[in-house]
């Protein structure tokens, strides 16, 4: 698929928008309204950044998730609730308006090269450190599309433990897994934004193994005697 140069960029706290991830949004500012109305007539695509921590004015953080519109359904009051789905990350480079919404310049990072060996040991450790999480009843909601769910329902979907395992275990790309994982259990924006914003494998899947080990460091801790 063909990415624009330069497209809409919303900016939400604590939002992130991994690439194959669903976003669901409930679109109700008349500046997105508007938006989302250009996205629908163009290419149906546009970013989601995450308010940059500490910014009093809308400060997008540098790289974002750029996403295409997959479910829009418009209500009667003029609002709607879409549900997005993450196409890559993007580096925000010059604004080019900023009414009636931002728009950007972007470029599109592109992941280097990995080695087999060492990010598969890492998968299996984040594999691991899941079923830890599971075994210490914490959920694993999943940010993708239920198999034979309808487009005009734009809810997000449920599934087990077991079932996000196993939906794992199907997945060959590494770089898709430590992405999907990141944005189904890390529960902070700036973690999430920490991952979002490192391009190497190696390097997210060591950041998200970290993050995960904190989590469980604090959920023992808090079972204790």
């Amino acid at each position: 698929m063909k990415l624009p140069h330069e497209v809409p960029v919303m900016t939400l706290p604590n939002a992130t928008l991994f690439p194959q991830a669903f976003l669901p949004l409930f679109i109700f500012e008349p500046r997105y309204r508007q938006m989302l109305a250009d996205a629908l007539h163009s290419d149906r695509m546009f970013s989601v950044a995450m308010q940059r921590p500490g910014s009093t004015r809308e400060t997008p953080s540098p790289v974002a998730g750029l996403g295409l519109i997959r479910v829009s359904v418009g209500h009667r009051n003029g609002t709607s609730h879409l549900v997005l789905q993450g196409l890559a990350r993007v580096e925000l480079a010059e604004t080019v308006r900023y009414k009636p919404y931002r728009i950007q310049r972007i470029r599109p990072l592109k992941t280097p090269p990995c080695d087999n060996v060492t990010v598969d040991a890492l998968i299996a450790k984040v594999r691991d450190l899941l079923a830890e999480r599971s075994d210490l009843g914490l959920t694993l909601p999943f940010p993708v599309m239920a198999p034979g769910k309808s487009e005009s329902d734009p809810a997000p979907p449920s599934f087990s433990p077991k079932e996000v395992m196993q939906y794992l275990d199907s997945i060959t790309d590494p770089e898709q897994v430590v992405d999907l994982v990141s944005c189904a259990v890390l529960p902070g924006g700036v973690e999430r934004q920490a991952i979002l914003e490192t391009v190497d494998v190696e390097a997210r899947l060591r950041r998200l193994i970290h993050f995960l080990l904190a989590e469980l460091r604090l959920r023992r801790k808090g079972n204790g005697p």
